[in-house]
């Protein structure tokens, strides 16, 4: 297993750096995150670009929903550039092995076959990967696989195109199953200015741990689930598109469930999935962004709470579904602001489904289908504007056509594979 080069003959201060990487920031400095009231969100400025060239994304976060997210984003997860000053180069070539075992910055370039970059670093040390129009294709084993760390950075430089596909069956890398072209046992962040393809006869990026997104271009075509993590998915901005035959986002921990939550502040997500589109085992909390999404099921978890944000679904189940999937949270879907847009298809389906209650207490809630809302608790409107099949109501309409408890405690994908 080959090492990444020494400082002294691969550092970007040799001139062993490309140009794409190298019109990146070496200041490492940012600017401050978007601004946090109690109970609301307020959104800052897409992004703003200091004298040094950084370019850092402004997460607009919220104290008062379901999730505190004030101290989610560090201002390193936002920043979209790397500090390149001591970084180091590795291209790749096929059939190689790069081991990263110290932490730093890395430059990765290059085209091969069956190529994989483990990081394996002490518990404290956190690496950034600057992808820089890397290409690799691999039968069997992750392109990335993060085997130690305090935190792994994986950043594409501006305006490149980085391809990672696995085009074979996942085989055990030591005492792990690996199952994703980026696959990490710790935090993981995902961001940058230039776009990441990913192709995989299963999952697309897989974190044992809290998954990042803060800004790029994110293309994935997957067997299974797109963006999957144990403990939790996070997402600041960028544009990511699925093409999934699972689910699209899964957040799920099977030792713990009362973790395994997702959140959404911002970015685009264009999401198609044959099972659901956001799946989490306690909270979806969407604060912002704008999604599209075509699927079974459009957002599945026991607590859905939506503050704000463009959400346009097309499902084939249920649009939202809150069930009872973890006992730190009881089944409630709360809408506080944001444009909600449900579309259902023919037969047994609900629009908003509650294993518990339903409150509207903002924003535009429209749904088109046979049952469009249905729920076991109470359902409450206390304000904004609730649409139901084209007729705007004050009174919450309830449908109970036995579908109330689909994708109760353990539903969904069934657990980790």
């Amino acid at each position: 297993m080959a090492a990444c080069g020494s400082a002294s003959t691969e550092s970007t201060s040799g001139g062993s750096t490309s140009s794409s990487a190298s019109s990146q920031s070496r200041s490492g400095s940012s600017s401050g995150e978007g601004s946090v009231t109690a109970d609301k969100v307020t959104a800052a400025s897409d992004s703003t670009t200091s004298t040094e060239g950084t370019v850092v994304t402004n997460a607009a976060v919220s104290s008062g929903g379901a999730i505190d997210t004030t101290d989610l984003f560090t201002d390193r997860d936002l920043t979209q550039t790397a500090d390149l000053s001591e970084a180091k180069t590795c291209t790749v070539s096929d059939g190689q092995e790069i081991e990263i075992t110290e932490a730093g910055v890395y430059v990765i370039t290059g085209s091969a076959s069956n190529a994989t970059i483990t990081v394996n670093v002490a518990d404290d040390e956190k690496v950034q990967l600057v992808l820089d129009g890397v290409n690799i294709t691999n039968d069997s084993k992750p392109a990335i696989f993060v085997k130690n760390a305090d935190k792994v950075f994986v950043t594409t430089a501006s305006g490149t195109e980085n391809d990672l596909s696995v085009t074979g069956t996942f085989t055990k890398i030591d005492d792990t199953n690996t199952d994703a072209v980026i696959f990490s046992k710790d935090d993981l962040v995902v961001n940058g200015l230039g776009t990441l393809n990913i192709s995989s006869t299963d999952n697309g990026i897989s974190c044992k741990d809290d998954l990042k997104i803060t800004g790029g271009t994110i293309n994935l075509a997957v067997s299974d689930a797109a963006l999957e993590a144990n403990d939790s998915i996070a997402i600041a901005d960028g544009t990511i598109t699925v093409s999934s035959s699972n689910d699209a986002l899964h957040a799920e921990n099977d030792d713990d469930n009362s973790k395994g939550y997702i959140y959404i502040c911002g970015g685009t997500l264009e999401l198609t999935s044959a099972d659901d589109g956001l799946h989490a085992t306690t909270v979806v909390q969407i604060d912002g962004g704008s999604m599209n999404i075509t699927a079974g099921e459009g957002v599945e978890g026991t607590l859905i709470q939506i503050n704000g944000g463009s959400v346009n679904i097309a499902a084939s189940d249920d649009g939202i579904n809150a069930a009872s999937k973890s006992s730190a949270y009881s089944p409630k879907v709360e809408v506080n602001g944001g444009e909600i847009t449900i579309v259902m298809g023919q037969g047994d389906t609900d629009g908003v489904d509650s294993n518990g209650d339903i409150i509207i207490n903002g924003g535009t809630v429209s749904v088109t289908g046979q049952s469009t809302f249905d729920y076991d608790g109470t359902g409450t409107i206390n304000g904004g504007t609730v649409i139901s099949n084209g007729e705007e109501v004050t009174t919450l309409p309830n449908q109970v056509m036995g579908g109330g408890m689909g994708g109760g405690m353990g539903g969904g994908r069934g657990g980790w594979h």
